[in-house]
């Protein structure tokens, strides 16, 4: 008896068969970026570590960019093997691959410094099969939907991708309660089921574009992205007395070393017969100014997601109440918002996106994303939540208006047999903003605390009783550390003063004070304000400048593979004036 269960690739559900497993790969990936984040409080207290200490920020560091920067390095490699090989074998092998690795990481069986090195290490192979999981997902939705149904699937493929980081969030802060195992053991059974489904129940529907692996490309821009976004991340460690690491020469060198590296790639490739990624892409308006304004709504949105967490952490959560422990689940919690509003706005404008075209949602959407930075640079530090919860709303609308329509348009821009390679590019985009976001953002919040913090936190701790000596000690300390442990949501003041022993020879009622929930929120909150006016207002100019460059991208354009060679635009040029050689055939609406 035939298993009907399983559908033919031929059978008109076929394509919900895609989505859905697509869809769950997709989540699973995502949350899995930001699960860690919320995470990090239990995992390091069950790992016994103290990643504050002198020679563990790297630990930390590299807990939080590991994954983002595996798969933003080896999405577009992952691409291409799909487009040679079979995008549906990539991806199932992603599934496998991340599966492997959320075992191992629950599994790990020491303490201390090896046992970071062994969470570290096995999330950047978990980063390795994400990559397969983001290279091959919405190539594979691609080919699964006709162009006037793809805006409505990728828009629910999107919504799942983006709406992730924001779960993980709240999946961390609710499991890290139980245990800090709990929060790798949750992609096991998700990850088995993908497998298996994925292998009973996906066909390779899509057109191949066979060839040898391109070497020097691929090793160029591995190596060139993975300097430039190390590098960046560790401009935000402090150095020579600097409250920022951007004069050290490493972070000097790995910065124009990379650019320099990446250079070298777009050379290479421009030249090579079989490229891994065709730089010929980059001619269809609607492809490069899509992967633009997608980059920089990415750097805007990782931005915007930790400024949220230590805003919430470190100082509104507190002075309501909360203990410094508990405010990584709450803070999930009171950043739904934003996940509703992609919910809302999502596939509703992915699926009106296929009949008017993508470039009005985009623009308004991203727009929208820029006002709602410019509404939370003017709420008070101490809001009510009425107020925040309904500009955060606002923006996961925003972010889901530009986000579903933006991709289906860079997809529907491509021909078939480069898929894999534009679903890559457009992956990386993604993760290499999310990256990114790090190291611009915290470094504009430390600028924006070092101004002001170092006096605030020195008046403040010497009229309860430190004395000036060791108050000038904690106050000389790089802002960073202050942001680390709102971030990791510790309590700031205790973990400045502890390693100086002073809290021990204070009042008790001094010493209650410095470590209570309020200090630190009231004392910080005119610096923090200050940071948040530099780094929000950053993010809106970002937003803006995405949303001009998703209106140049011209009106609806979806590439027709199946075109006769007399409908082709002369010499190749398509509808806006770009060209892709003989087979860049569209048609606009």
């Amino acid at each position: 008896m035939a298993r009907t269960q399983f559908l033919p690739q031929d059978h008109p559900h076929y394509k919900w068969v895609a989505l859905s497993n697509t869809t769950l790969g997709m989540l699973m990936a995502t949350v899995n970026a930001s699960i860690v984040i919320i995470s990090l409080p239990a995992i390091f207290t069950g790992i016994r570590l103290d990643p504050l200490q002198a020679g563990n920020v790297s630990y930390l560091l590299w807990m939080l960019m590991g994954y983002l920067l595996v798969t933003a390095v080896l999405v577009v490699t992952f691409g291409r093997l799909g487009d040679m090989y079979g995008r549906v074998k990539i991806y199932n092998l992603g599934f496998v691959v991340f599966t492997v690795g959320a075992i191992a990481l629950s599994l790990d069986p020491t303490t201390g410094g090896p046992a970071a090195l062994w969470l570290i290490g096995w999330r950047i192979v978990q980063g390795v099969g994400g990559a397969m999981l983001f290279a091959n997902s919405t190539a594979i939705i691609t080919d699964a939907f006709p162009a006037h149904r793809r805006g409505m699937a990728l828009g629910i493929n999107q919504v799942a991708a983006i709406a992730g980081s924001f779960l993980g969030l709240l999946a961390g802060g609710f499991l890290a309660v139980i245990d800090w195992r709990a929060v790798f053991w949750v992609s096991v059974p998700l990850g088995v089921l993908g497998t298996v489904w994925g292998y009973r129940s996906l066909h390779e529907t899509g057109t191949r574009n066979p060839g040898s692996l391109d070497w020097p490309g691929n090793i160029t821009f591995a190596v060139g992205l993975t300097a430039l976004l190390t590098a960046i991340t560790y401009g935000i460690q402090p150095y020579g007395g600097h409250p920022t690491g951007w004069t050290n020469p490493w972070v000097i060198g790995g910065i124009v070393g990379g650019l320099a590296l990446l250079g070298l790639f777009v050379l290479i490739e421009l030249r090579s017969r079989a490229p891994m990624l065709d730089m010929r892409l980059f001619r269809i308006r609607a492809f490069a100014m899509g992967n633009l304004a997608g980059l920089l709504a990415a750097i805007g949105r990782g931005g915007l997601q930790f400024m949220l967490i230590i805003w919430l952490q470190g100082i509104w959560l507190p002075l309501h109440g909360f203990a410094y422990e508990d405010t990584p689940l709450w803070a999930g919690i009171y950043m739904l918002p934003i996940t509703v509003g992609f919910l809302i706005a999502g596939p509703i404008c992915g699926t009106l996106s296929d009949r008017y075209g993508a470039r009005g949602f985009a623009s308004a959407g991203l727009l929208l994303v820029a006002a709602t930075f410019v509404g939370l640079m003017i709420l008070p530090v101490d809001f009510p939540y009425w107020a925040f919860a309904v500009i955060t709303l606002l923006s996961g609308i925003g972010s889901g208006m530009f986000s579903a329509p933006n991709r289906s348009a860079i997809m529907s821009s491509v021909p078939a047999n480069e898929r894999g390679a534009a679903s890559g590019v457009a992956g990386t985009v993604l993760n290499a903003g999310s990256s990114l976001s790090i190291g611009i953002f915290f470094s504009l919040m430390v600028a924006g605390l070092a101004a002001s913090l170092p006096q605030t936190l020195h008046d403040g701790l010497t009229a309860h009783g430190v004395p000036a000596a060791v108050a000038d000690q904690v106050a000389a300390l790089p802002p960073v550390g202050s942001l680390f442990a709102a971030f990791l949501g510790y309590n700031p003041i205790q973990s400045l003063l502890a390693p100086t022993g002073v809290l021990s020879t204070l009042p008790p009622a001094d010493a209650a004070t410095l470590t209570g929930q309020e200090f630190f929120p009231q004392l910080i909150s005119g610096p923090f304000h200050q940071g948040l006016v530099i780094v929000f207002g950053v993010a809106a100019a970002l937003s803006v400048v995405g949303a001009l460059a998703s209106l140049v991208r011209g009106g609806r354009y979806v590439h027709d593979d199946d075109a006769p060679a007399r409908d082709r635009e002369p010499s190749g040029a398509t509808p806006d004036g770009s060209a892709l050689g003989s087979a860049a055939v569209g048609h606009r609406s």
